[in-house]
C-alpha cells in the first residue's frame, strides 16, 4: 500500500526525524498562505503516487509567497502520467551542502530487514544500483535485537562521512528502522537525506509502502488511500476479499490459491501467452465470488480470453462449476472462457461446464495451451 510523501513526512515527525517544517494545501491560496507562514524561500511538490515528479515540472522552487501561490495553481492544474493533482506539500527550502540516501528494505532473500545508505542521494536508488552498485553500503538487521550503534556506524563510514557528522547520522538510521518495524512498512527512505551548509541534517523526501498484510493492525490506514491513486479493477477486488494485481497481458486469470495462481502465469507465459492479472479468489469459489472475480477480469481491455484454473480441495468441483455458469449467465463475457477444475467430482464438473459451452481441459498445462490458442486466433 502506498501512501504519499506527506503522510510518510507526519510519521516521520512523530518519531523525531528532522523533517523540514512545512504543510499540505489543495488550492494556491492555501500555498500562499503557507509561505507566508514558513517566512522563506519553499518548495512545492506534487503529492501524486508517481516518480519522476521533478522532471516532469511536478517539484518546483518558489522565492515568495506569491510564487508559490502561482506555482500551485500551475501543479494543480496538471497530470502526471494520467494522475490529477489534488494536494501539494509545501515545505521550507534549505541550503544543501551534501544529498545522501537512506532506506530500510526488506531482504527476502537473507530473510532479514536490511538498511541500505548511499552517498549519491537525489537519484532513484534504482539507477545507482544499476550505474554505481559499489556506491551503496548495506547493513542486515537482526530481527531480535534490530540495528546495532555499530552497524549503523558502518553505514555512515560507508558513505564517506567522519567524526560528528558520521555519529549523528546514527538516530536517524536507528529511527528510521523504528519507524519501518512499528509500522508494518516493507519500504521506508528518505531520499534525499541532506546536511546543510549549516551542518544539520534535514529529510528532503520521505517515502513509504506499507504492508496490506497489517490491515487488521492498523484500522486507521484506510483513511490514507488515495483512490485517484489506485486500480479501480484492484478497489474493487479489496471490497469483494480479492487479490488482484493487474498486469500487461491479454489472459485474464482467474484461480483459487496464491501459489496455484502463480503457477498458472508461469505455464501461460511457457505457452506464448502473457497473463492479465494475478486473482487469487481464495480457497472456496462460492458463485458471487466467481461472478465479482469475472467481472474485475472482463473489464480491461486487453482480455482476449480467460482461464480458470481451480484445485476444488475445500468445496467439491461440480459445486464450483455451477458458481462458475451462474456467474457465466450474469456477467456474460463477449471472449472464450478456458476452464480447468481438479479435484473431487472433477468428471462431473467438466460435464457441467461443458453443457455450458465452456472449453475445458484436465491439465494445467492443457488449459494454459488452449487459452493461449484462443486468445491469439482474432489476431
Amino acid at each position: 500500500m502506498k501512501i504519499h510523501e506527506y503522510q510518510a513526512r507526519e510519521i516521520f515527525a512523530r518519531y523525531g526525524l528532522p523533517v523540514v517544517a512545512g504543510d499540505v494545501a489543495e488550492t494556491p491560496q492555501e500555498a500562499r498562505t503557507i509561505a507566508e507562514r514558513l517566512g522563506r524561500a519553499v518548495v512545492v511538490k506534487a503529492q501524486v503516487h508517481v516518480g519522476g515528479r521533478g522532471k516532469a515540472g511536478g517539484i518546483r522552487l518558489a522565492n515568495t509567497p506569491e510564487e508559490a501561490e502561482q506555482i500551485a495553481g500551475q501543479i494543480l492544474s496538471m497530470e502526471l502520467k494520467g494522475i490529477p493533482v489534488r494536494r501539494l506539500l509545501v515545505a521550507e527550502a534549505v541550503d544543501i551542502a551534501r544529498e545522501f540516501y537512506v532506506g530500510v528494505v526488506m531482504d527476502r532473500a537473507a530473510r532479514r530487514v536490511a538498511l541500505m545508505a548511499s552517498a549519491e542521494g537525489g537519484v532513484e536508488i534504482e539507477t545507482v544500483a544499476r550505474e554505481k552498485p559499489e556506491a551503496i553500503v548495506r547493513s542486515a538487521a537482526d530481527p531480535f535485537v534490530g540495528l546495532r550503534d555499530y552497524q549503523a556506524r558502518a553505514l555512515a563510514f560507508g558513505m564517506g562521512l567522519e567524526g560528528s557528522q558520521a555519529f549523528s547520522f546514527v538516530p536517524i538510521a536507528k529511527t528510521l528502522y523504528r519507524v519501518f518495524i512499528e509500522n508494518d512498512a516493507t519500504l521506508a527512505e528518505i531520499n534525499p537525506l541532506v546536511l546543510t551548509r549549516a551542518g544539520e541534517w534535514r529529510a528532503l523526501d520521505s517515502k513509504m509502502l506499507l504492508d496490506d498484510s497489517a490491515l487488521p493492525r492498523h484500522p486507521d490506514w484506510e483513511a490514507l488511500r488515495d483512490p485517484d491513486a489506485e486500480e479501480p479493477a484492484e478497489v474493487q477486488a479489496r471490497e469483494h476479499g480479492l487479490s488482484y494485481v493487474k498486469l500487461d497481458g491479454e489472459i485474464g486469470c482467474m484461480v483459487n490459491g496464491a501459489g496455484l495462481a502463480m503457477a498458472t502465469m508461469d505455464t501461460i507465459k511457457l505457452y506464448g501467452g502473457a497473463p492479465a492479472n494475478f486473482l487469487d479468489i481464495g480457497g472456496g469459489a462460492r458463485s458471487d465470488r466467481v461472478t465479482a472475480a469475472l467481472r474485475i477480469i472482463l473489464s480491461d481491455p486487453n482480455v482476449k480470453a480467460g482461464l480458470l484454473n481451480i484445485f476444488g480441495g475445500i468445496t467439491r468441483c461440480d459445486e464450483v462449476a455451477r458458481g462458475i455458469v451462474a456467474a457465466l449467465e450474469e456477467v456474460q463475457p463477449d471472449v472464450p472462457m478456458v476452464a480447468r477444475l481438479v479435484g473431487t467430482n472433477e468428471q462431473e464438473a467438466r460435464q457441467i461446464l461443458a453443457q455450458a459451452r465452456m472449453l475445458t481441459a484436465e491439465s494445467m498445462a492443457e488449459a494454459a495451451r488452449l487459452v493461449v490458442e484462443v486468445s491469439q486466433e482474432g489476431r
